[in-house]
């Protein structure tokens, strides 16, 4: 099988909504995972580059489950340098570095546009790969269509 990378992001946490814990004690080991899990509205923001290039914009409504789970919802906007926009949707999963502020991720990408430069997006899922670094509140994911 063959990968072509399409795009990279790298993406800045911008802000958070809390709903009842605090997101940095609970990932950082300070304070436990509740039963129920947690859920956090995570704001990103940040440049793409790569077959498009631009800006990507939106919410990861982050939910932790209580054996440790991070599970992935990411709902963006990317705007192109040419001034189109492409509708962005990502699910997957983090996992936490033992002993590291470092969570790798793996996700399955969704794009959708009526822009015609763009249509090959349409076609079929990309899948992505890359990191969260907790420390410093950095993002990026290398992302790839087979």
């Amino acid at each position: 099988m063959s990968y072509e990378k399409i795009f990279e992001y790298d993406l800045d946490i911008m802000s958070v909504i809390e709903y009842g814990v605090n997101m940095q004690a609970m990932l950082a080991g300070q304070e436990s995972v509740p039963l129920h899990g947690a859920q956090f509205d995570v704001t990103l923001a940040g440049p793409i580059k790569g077959r498009m290039t631009g800006t990507i914009r939106g919410i990861d409504y982050l939910r932790v489950r209580a054996d440790g789970r991070r599970e992935l919802d990411l709902r963006a906007t990317i705007e192109t340098e040419d001034g189109s926009r492409i509708a962005f949707s990502a699910d997957g999963v983090g996992t936490p570095r033992d002993g590291q502020p470092i969570v790798d991720l793996a996700v399955k990408i969704d794009l959708n546009t009526a822009a015609a430069p763009y249509a090959w997006v349409n076609a079929r899922p990309a899948w992505g790969a890359g990191y969260a670094n907790l420390a410093t509140g950095k993002i990026h994911i290398d992302a790839y269509l087979h």
